[in-house]
């Protein structure tokens, strides 16, 4: 009786989160974040459980996914689908229309889920106020917009860098790159997949004080090293923009800087850069916070079809539901440790996949065509440029620039011509043409368009 939908990409299979709305007779609503019981089907000690862990993670290349669990799982049996009583894990709020919580109430259940939304088609109800559960969605739309200006005034730092997606034929040729576009309807889902993730901490780090407090399995990010946050700010500067670096100031000073870049040339470069002078953030028993985020305690809790920390978040929740004592914090901290790793490797494969497809793409293309693009790195030996239409970097090698012999000046990010003195630096917006591409180690070799050798 209770309406429940789930919001996923279009082609996706493996739905592992719900949302269910009701209206509550004080003018509150009951909001219940669901997430697929994997638990219920994968049992400790089985062969399902040591690969999973194994894996700690599914994979997600341009052209294939590689699932942590057997797609029976994932995509049948664990797979929020409509019209099909599921077993979940719930994390239930009841909110006043601020979405501040009035109570919360953790366990499992089973659902029924009325509706599949698409993000395309969840985004359409909202912008157009019509559809299937129009009235619903937009409020969810709105307190999820309450949850998220919480968090920046919380301190929360906003790292959007432009993702792309590749539209592919039959054989996994790229046929176009297209970058992803975060509407509401993504931003609604994360905001109540956030709030799951840190109210499940938060009742676990506050169940008991002290030394004696349970071990769990934390999703922590610690503050950046002061360093590589001054190197970023020098960074930035040669685009013209300014970053705070001292003091508290640091998270808003990073949210207006990320401001000021959206819709230019550089703000992939700069969200890009941002990112790398961030800590990473990793699994542990630790309860240390989350810097990103600014939340005091977080985990993972919302996807355990696709990782292994959520499915230990699960069991933990449920043990100390059941009034279980403490676990063995060294061996959890051992299984935080293999997750993290295998979270890394995960994410350099994805990260190599993408460029892999970024350079066949660009290898098939035009030779003769001339893309604009911005100067994204020097090095002594040539020029990164990063071409604005399809976020593929490559390469102007200072030998190939025949115009005139050219020098690296380290401190100002830049390669100065000898004789002409010309100069090209970071942020320069450039006109280049494809000289080489090599698919197999994943590198594009440009060269300047011929109309002159100008920056724009």
């Amino acid at each position: 009786d209770i309406l429940t939908f789930t919001i996923d990409p279009e082609d996706a299979k493996d739905f592992d989160d719900a949302l269910s709305f009701e209206y509550l007779p004080d003018g509150n609503y009951r909001i219940g974040v669901h997430i697929a019981d994997v638990t219920h089907y994968v049992h400790p000690d089985s062969e399902l459980e040591k690969e999973a862990f194994d894996r700690a993670t599914s994979v997600y290349l341009v052209d294939r996914t590689i699932p942590m669990l057997p797609e029976r799982l994932s995509n049948g049996l664990c797979s929020l689908r409509p019209n099909e009583d599921k077993f979940t894990f719930s994390a239930v709020f009841e909110m006043d229309k601020h979405a501040h919580i009035r109570k919360e109430w953790f366990g499992r259940t089973v659902i029924h889920s009325n509706h599949r939304f698409s993000y395309e088609g969840a985004q359409e109800v909202l912008e157009t106020k019509q559809g299937p559960f129009a009235n619903e969605l937009n409020i969810l739309n709105e307190l999820a917009h309450h949850l998220r200006k919480e968090r920046f005034k919380n301190g929360a730092v906003n790292f959007e860098a432009t993702e792309v997606k590749f539209k592919l034929d039959e054989k996994g040729k790229p046929l176009a790159v297209i970058p992803k576009v975060r509407k509401d309807a993504h931003k609604l889902i994360e905001e109540f997949m956030l709030l799951a993730n840190r109210q499940v901490a938060r009742f676990i780090y506050n169940m008991k004080k002290g030394e004696e407090r349970n071990t769990f399995v934390y999703r922590t990010h610690d503050n950046p090293d002061p360093e590589k946050l001054q190197n970023f700010a020098t960074f930035a500067r040669q685009f013209g923009h300014k970053l705070n670096v001292e003091g508290n100031g640091v998270s808003r000073s990073l949210n207006k800087l990320m401001d000021e870049v959206e819709g230019k040339p550089e703000q992939n470069v700069l969200q890009s850069l941002a990112v790398r002078a961030m800590a990473k953030a990793k699994y542990t028993t630790e309860a240390k916070g989350h810097f990103g985020l600014a939340f005091d305690h977080y985990s993972h809790f919302t996807s355990p079809i696709r990782r292994y920390p959520d499915m230990m978040a699960h069991r933990l929740l449920q043990h100390y539901l059941d009034k279980g004592k403490s676990v063995n914090k060294k061996d959890f901290e051992e299984k935080c440790l293999h997750s993290s790793e295998r979270e890394k490797r995960a994410a350099d494969a994805e990260r190599a996949s993408i460029k892999y497809k970024q350079v066949e793409y660009m290898s098939m293309m035009d030779k003769n065509k001339t893309y604009d693009g911005i100067i994204s790195g020097v090095t002594e030996w040539g020029i990164f440029i990063e071409i604005i239409e399809t976020k593929c970097e490559g390469m102007i090698r200072l030998a190939d620039m025949d115009d005139d012999f050219y020098e690296f000046d380290e401190k100002s990010y830049s390669v100065v011509g000898r004789r002409r003195r010309k100069i090209y630096t970071l942020g320069d917006q450039v006109r280049v043409k494809i000289k080489k591409t090599d698919v197999d180690r994943r590198t594009v070799d440009l060269v300047f368009a011929r109309e002159g050798q100008n920056s724009l």
